[in-house]
């Protein structure tokens, strides 16, 4: 009766098994909290190796949108401002893909100066903001919000957030995130973290605007510093140039021609080592360097290039680069086209003649500029086949990392030979786009195509 008793008189939270249920249930709340931060910040780090994997603004919002659906909403739209202020739906994802069609819902939005849509709201930084129903536009001359109440309702949203992508203090654009599911609506406890995913957007749009610019001006530079070609005499020049993809697209690749005093063309190329400003600006000092060498002395191409290492050894020392000097000319019109050149490190250059037959010229080789100033500068001649081409480049068009350089030689000439009779524009433009899809290094080439027989002065004129 005792022990009855004593049982009778414990405290309630004494009782078997009652601290077992209490603490049971803590624990299951401490779990759904620890588990809703991980799913946010799995979410988050989703999103930014989404935004990280690319520096294309376009490829990276639509894995970002594809990374947020259906986790956190059934479709989702990003809308940027272009240069001229307008604003474009760059993106819509949905998780059934039949739902939207790129050329429908993506493309440039109405003006969105003075219309009531939520878009335009955040646009002027409201947000984020929570809709939960979608009321018709009040003014029928607000295409901007009919445009909007269009998709919402074609699109089945139930619920949705719109955030402005803001980044430098400015907004470059809307977030909008729906749910077409009455059971996993949007709430404002979405709020804090839709907003902490739009100032990722935002700087991630913004970091890839500025690489672009980055980028367009480097190539802007890099193509000022290149010159402008002869255009007159027997001798038919043209170049091309394309920068890197995987780089700032600027490097140290450059070209040259001109015609010296005595009737002879020059032609060169060369390869600063380096992908970047330096290797830009250096790349244009040598060139200068190298045409007031050979304009003040007419010198085998051997010794120019030898003046020219001694030169850049004072003047840039630890600095290596790779060239090719060579001059065309003939003695009169019933002479053959001679090409007198010297090779310092680089890749030779390739004689493709009039009936695609290809050999390169390996002939005056010496190594590269900028490691022995004393190193002997040897030079050879070759005699040019009437209508023949002679085409110089840098690495970047024949070496690939997943392929050996004697594959990409003979690739460049089986190019080669079937393009000798092209245009000598249409030969540069096919053997650039045949050779250099997809390489990661800049590329320079420049060509030129000897004369038929009896045509035009005895020797190359200015």
């Amino acid at each position: 009766m005792c022990a009855k008793q004593d049982d009778a008189g414990a405290p309630p939270h004494h009782r078997p098994g009652t601290e077992r249920d209490t603490g049971g249930a803590d624990a299951f709340e401490v779990d759904e909290e620890v588990q809703h931060a991980l799913d946010r910040l799995t979410l988050l780090i989703n999103a930014a190796e989404a935004l990280s994997s690319t520096l294309e603004v376009d490829q990276g919002l639509r894995r970002l949108c594809r990374t947020l659906i259906p986790g956190l909403a059934d479709w989702c739209a990003v809308d940027l401002l272009d240069d001229h202020g307008r604003l474009r739906r760059l993106v819509v994802e949905h998780r059934d893909a039949d739902m939207t069609s790129p050329g429908l819902d993506e493309g440039l939005l109405p003006p969105v100066e003075g219309s009531a849509a939520s878009v335009a709201r955040a646009l002027l930084g409201v947000g984020p903001v929570l809709l939960t129903d979608f009321p018709p536009p009040r003014d029928e001359d607000d295409p901007m919000h009919r445009r909007e109440k269009e998709i919402f309702e074609r699109l089945a949203a139930d619920t949705a957030v719109v955030v402005p992508l803001r980044a430098r203090r400015q907004v470059l654009g809307v977030l909008t995130l729906a749910r077409t599911r009455r059971e996993a609506r949007l709430t404002e406890d979405a709020l804090s973290l839709v907003e902490d995913l739009a100032h990722r957007v935002a700087l991630a749009v913004d970091n890839a605007r500025l690489h672009a610019e980055a980028q367009h001006t480097a190539e802007r530079l890099q193509r000022s510093l290149l010159p402008e070609l002869p255009t007159e005499g027997p001798l038919e020049v043209a170049a091309r140039y394309r920068p890197a993809s995987a780089t700032a697209r600027v490097g140290g690749d450059w070209y040259d021609a001109f015609v010296l005093p005595d009737g002879a063309m020059t032609l060169i190329i060369g390869d600063i080592a380096g992908h970047d400003l330096r290797a830009a600006v250096m790349m244009s000092q040598t060139r200068n360097m190298l045409r007031g060498i050979a304009c003040d002395r007419k010198e085998p191409p051997g010794k120019i290039l030898a003046r020219l290492d001694a030169a850049h050894h004072i003047l840039y020392p630890h600095q290596t680069l790779t060239c090719i000097y060579a001059l065309v000319e003939r003695r009169g019109a019933d002479e053959p086209w001679m090409l007198h050149y010297a090779v310092a490190g680089h890749p030779a250059p390739l004689l493709v003649t009039h009936d695609g037959e290809t050999r390169f010229l390996t002939g005056g080789r010496s190594v590269m500029l900028g490691v022995e100033p004393e190193a002997h500068r040897p030079a050879t001649t070759e005699t040019l086949p009437p209508n023949s081409t002679v085409l110089l480049y840098t690495d970047g068009l024949v070496e690939r990392r997943e392929e050996d350089l004697d594959r990409g030689l003979a690739r460049l000439r089986q190019h080669a030979a079937a393009l000798a009779r092209e245009p000598l524009t249409t030969f540069c433009d096919e053997i650039l786009e045949g050779m250099a899809g997809g390489g990661s290094d800049d590329v320079a080439l420049i060509a030129v195509r000897t004369a038929p027989p009896h045509a035009g002065p005895a020797v190359a004129t200015p």
